[in-house]
């Protein structure tokens, strides 16, 4: 394979399956640990075939936007801080 781009057409789920497996024991199918390297590429082809492959909330490391304290402003949940050596609060 000439480049990253024909490596990524060429994993199918199964191969997407057990790079994600392997990164997440840190082991290959046959036991032998992956280096860091590996790892990294491994993530890397993760990421990148998930974005053509599954919906946004399947990607890896995806977090809602939303937060639970949507809709409140700053101040109403927020404590005071006190400065050492002072009484005031601010």
């Amino acid at each position: 394979m000439s480049s990253f781009h024909e490596l990524l057409q060429s994993i199918t789920p199964e191969i997407y399956q057990s790079l994600k497996t392997a990164v997440e024991i840190g082991k290959w199918a046959d036991g032998r640990k992956l280096s860091v390297e590996q790892k990294e590429l491994c993530l890397q082809a993760m990421i990148a075939w998930e974005k053509d492959h599954l919906p946004e909330d399947q990607h890896t490391g995806y977090m809602e936007q939303a937060c639970k304290s949507q809709g409140k402003h700053e101040h109403e949940h927020a404590e005071p801080i006190k400065i050492l050596g002072s009484d005031t609060l601010h």
